[in-house]
C-alpha cells in the first residue's frame, strides 16, 4: 500500500480526512475515483470544496490539480454542483 501523501496535491490534512473515509492508501483512492471519494468526503465534512475535488483527480492522473483539462474541470464542477 502506498501512502496517500506520496501522490501530488495529497496533504497531510486531506490525507487524514480520506482515512476517515476509508480511502486509507494511493490504490484505493485510483480505484475508487475522484467523484466517489469526493463525495465521501463532502458527506463526511460538508466545508470540502471543488478544489478538493480537482485536487483528488490531479492526484490520479498524477498532476498539478491546476494542469487538469477545462473539460475534465467542467466535468468535475458539473459533478460538484450535482451535491449541493
Amino acid at each position: 500500500m502506498t501512502e496517500l501523501t506520496t501522490l501530488q496535491n495529497i496533504g497531510k490534512e486531506i490525507a487524514i480526512k480520506l482515512k476517515s473515509v476509508e480511502i486509507d492508501s494511493a490504490e484505493k483512492l485510483i480505484e475508487i475515483g475522484s467523484k466517489e471519494a469526493f463525495f465521501k468526503l463532502k458527506t463526511a465534512y460538508p466545508q470540502v470544496c471543488l478544489v478538493h475535488l480537482y485536487a483528488l483527480e490531479g492526484a490520479i492522473q498524477n498532476i498539478d490539480f491546476n494542469c487538469l483539462t477545462k473539460e475534465t474541470k467542467k466535468d468535475l464542477k458539473l459533478f460538484g454542483d450535482s451535491l449541493k
